[in-house]
């Protein structure tokens, strides 16, 4: 396919019209013209571009790619070697964050949902395209056993805070850096708050709203909507797809 072509398949999937973000969503570095083998993975970091390049891709898919809104614009250092590596062997990057966050069936939110038994009802934020959700343990847990479920799926502990004697019944989640949500979901009497990150306050809201909270790790709460978005590219349309982990412990 080529790569006009494909980038307009991926906008039409994931929609990033739809929600404002802090970067742009889409082709962020062109490479070749014909697409057909693809390197996915969360962030556009160097290891993930020598993957690619061993592998001889004509593409990386990424969650976390360039240009972010807020950083240094010059064009050195780290960035300047990551660039040249895309450009020196041809290879396009792709790059999808909020969109690919908030899908309804290939998002990070509705992939880890589904990884950990959360039926997701609806979204936290009184919003159209909530990057946040809200909805319910299919089968009820206590706050331990639910880190353990997390522990044991994601094979990372969660950082926690277990507050509450009673089941986890009702639950919201935000894949990545969410922890700033825990109020909201507090706000809405829920009984408890997953995400990937945790700042020092976090935990503190968690203690004086009685609220449980797990931080399971940015990285590893957002390995799997690119993941299957690679799955769906390749079982739909035909492309060669690798998703490659490159372990991040935060």
């Amino acid at each position: 396919m080529q790569r006009r072509e494909f980038n307009q398949l991926l906008n039409d999937i994931l929609k990033p019209h739809l929600i404002k973000d802090f970067c742009p969503n889409g082709l962020q570095v062109e490479g070749k013209n014909e697409i057909k083998t693809i390197i996915t993975g969360v962030t556009a970091s160097q290891a993930l571009i020598d993957a690619a390049i061993e592998k001889n891709a004509d593409a990386i898919l990424v969650h976390h790619g360039f240009f972010w809104k807020g950083e240094s614009q010059p064009i050195t250092g780290m960035k300047k070697r990551r660039i040249s590596a895309l450009l020196a062997n041809d290879i396009n990057l792709f790059g999808y964050h909020l969109p690919l966050d908030i899908h309804p069936s290939i998002g990070n939110n509705a992939q880890l949902a589904n990884l950990l038994g959360i039926e997701i009802e609806t979204g936290l934020e009184p919003t159209t395209n909530s990057v946040a959700m809200k909805g319910r343990l299919k089968t009820p847990l206590t706050g331990s056993e639910f880190a353990n479920k997390i522990a044991s799926v994601l094979h990372r502990e969660p950082l926690c805070s277990i507050v509450r004697d009673e089941k986890i019944q009702t639950i919201a989640l935000c894949t990545g850096g969410g922890q700033g949500y825990i109020d909201l979901a507090a706000e809405q009497g829920i009984d408890a708050y997953l995400t990937g990150e945790a700042s020092e306050q976090t935990i503190h809201s968690s203690r004086e709203q009685n609220i449980d909270f797990f931080a399971a790790g940015h990285h590893a709460t957002e390995r799997y909507g690119v993941k299957a978005l690679g799955e769906l590219l390749a079982k739909d349309y035909g492309f060669e797809v690798t998703f490659i982990d490159i372990d991040n412990p935060v």
